[in-house]
């Protein structure tokens, strides 16, 4: 693992940018909505996204590791957490709405993956502990959560809504760690690769108990293709093999904290590309979750370079 002043703002510029990849997605789901249904949103930048992961392991030598994934029973632990997430974030926005289920994602980004990190696998206790950091943390959680919630009022959770909320969050940081574990012994080709192309996979079978069906992965227009390869590149592709290479440089707390460029990213884009109107507590937002970013890193300061996860026993 690199280490140092230059690793740190290689990692932040990489972090960043991987915010802005996720933060297309949401618009481009919308410019296909209503045209193409749910079971082929869920389906096929999943898919996509697991075919580049493929041919980047095998242009780089990586096949073998590639193709040993597949025979790895963890690797579908990590395949399980990917489900879950897609699907439990689907669900919330349906009982919830989608104020809240992008809320909830943004909670397993930046709160719940710091905590487990620290207090789970017992890295990065001095820098989730100071005070810097936390006053960060919470700044950064404010001002992301005031551009989401930007206009709007958060709808109350039907009691269904309370078995999936928890999901969103959990599966959120369990996913991106027990991944981040993975890439330290494993190409993480091989290893993010396998999980999302096996997703898209098991996403198919479950596709007639998702809006849209089998039948929803069949009706799709020249122009949604062209938008779902490009989820498929962007989002499922591009943006989590930036998303690990800052987390290679810099540990397991900086780059999640940094996910609240998301919501910052999406209403900037929602201006811009989709001519929304912005609300003034969503505009005050940004600088909030800036401010908290910067403080945050103040509190990061542990001398070395980033760490890797010890556990006794087998990694994942």
């Amino acid at each position: 693992m690199a280490s140092g002043p230059g690793s740190r703002a290689g990692a932040i510029v990489l972090s960043l940018t991987a915010a802005f990849g996720w933060a297309t997605y949401y618009i481009l789901v919308l410019s296909i909505t209503p045209a193409a249904r749910p079971s082929a949103i869920l389906v096929y930048p999943f898919l996509i996204g697991g075919g580049a992961y493929a041919i980047a392991a095998f242009v780089s030598g990586e096949g073998r590791a590639f193709r040993a994934m597949w025979r790895e029973p963890a690797a579908y632990l990590r395949t399980s957490l990917l489900v879950v997430m897609q699907l439990s974030v689907l669900a919330s926005t349906y009982l919830t709405g989608p104020v809240d289920a992008s809320l909830l994602s943004l909670i397993g980004d930046v709160v719940a993956t710091p905590v487990v990190v620290a207090f789970v696998f017992g890295v990065h206790r001095e820098e989730v502990g100071s005070p810097w950091f936390v006053v960060g943390l919470v700044l950064s959680l404010v001002g992301g959560s005031m551009t989401i919630a930007g206009g709007h009022t958060l709808s109350a959770i039907p009691p269904l809504g309370w078995i999936v909320v928890p999901a969103v969050p959990l599966s959120v940081a369990g996913y991106f760690l027990l991944a981040a574990r993975a890439n330290e012994r494993s190409p993480p080709t091989a290893v993010v690769g396998q999980s999302m192309f096996a997703s898209g996979l098991v996403l198919v079978l479950l596709a007639p108990a998702i809006p849209g069906g089998w039948s929803g992965l069949v009706l799709v227009g020249g122009e949604s293709w062209a938008v779902l390869i490009a989820l498929g590149l962007t989002s499922f592709f591009a943006a989590p093999v930036l998303y690990f290479a800052a987390i290679k440089r810099a540990g397991l707390v900086l780059p999640p904290m940094l996910m609240t460029g998301i919501p910052v990213f999406t209403l900037l884009l929602s201006a811009v590309v989709l001519r929304l109107s912005l609300p003034l507590v969503a505009i005050l937002g940004i600088p909030v979750a800036v401010v908290g970013g910067l403080l945050a890193l103040r509190g990061i300061t542990t001398p070395g370079g980033p760490k890797v996860l010890e556990q006794p026993g087998p990694a994942p």
